[in-house]
């Protein structure tokens, strides 16, 4: 199972003279990844190098580092420990003695692990996004539901047939609680994943 950061985290080590800082953080979408990447850039630092993953999609950047040598070392800490929406961004202030590709990439990676591997986290419960349709009289039961089964209601759309709620659920819980639905609704609820 996959986790996240429970806030930002920073991590500092001094490799061969060189000063690497690494900022990482918990974000929900690419332009949250870019607006932490833009914020924890230190200008005047040599470089800043980045990376960061959720779910599928990734990004990372070497900035101006030989290709190979710091986005994609600081993507593999990212998935080693088991991260998603994570972004960590990896400051460099050269010290004068040269690293070398692998020195880099150790450097890099490792200081990003290190950031990582003392962070708080939490984990990722995978949810899921269903439409129950029920009779007004049954809308006091589907709110004690959703509490009980670790829900959020997103939407409550009333009409002369009764109520639409949008509701995610842990996708473990999907099936008990579409039934527990189904029968506080003495079967007149119904309930779809959409």
């Amino acid at each position: 199972m996959s986790h996240r950061l429970i806030g930002p985290v920073t991590h500092e080590a001094e490799i061969k003279k060189s000063r690497f800082i690494a900022h990482a953080a918990p974000v929900d979408d690419e332009d949250a990844a870019r607006a932490f990447i833009e914020r924890v850039s230190d200008p005047t630092a040599n470089h800043n190098c980045w990376a960061w993953l959720i779910g599928d999609n990734y990004r990372f950047d070497d900035d101006g580092e030989p290709g190979g040598t710091a986005g994609r070392p600081i993507l593999q800490a990212i998935e080693s420990q088991g991260y998603d929406r994570t972004v960590v961004v990896v400051t460099r202030f050269f010290g004068g003695t040269k690293l070398g590709t692998g020195g880099l990439a150790r450097a890099y990676g490792g200081t990003a692990n290190e950031a990582l591997r003392t962070a708080e986290s939490t984990p990722i419960v995978p949810k899921v996004r269903l439409r129950l349709n029920l009779p007004f009289e049954f809308v006091g039961a589907a709110h004690h539901a959703l509490s009980e089964f670790g829900g959020e209601k997103l939407s409550e759309d009333y009409d002369t047939d009764g109520v639409t709620l949008i509701v995610t659920v842990p996708a473990a819980s999907r099936q008990a609680f579409s039934e527990h639905i189904r029968d506080a609704a003495k079967g007149q609820g119904r309930v779809a994943r959409i």
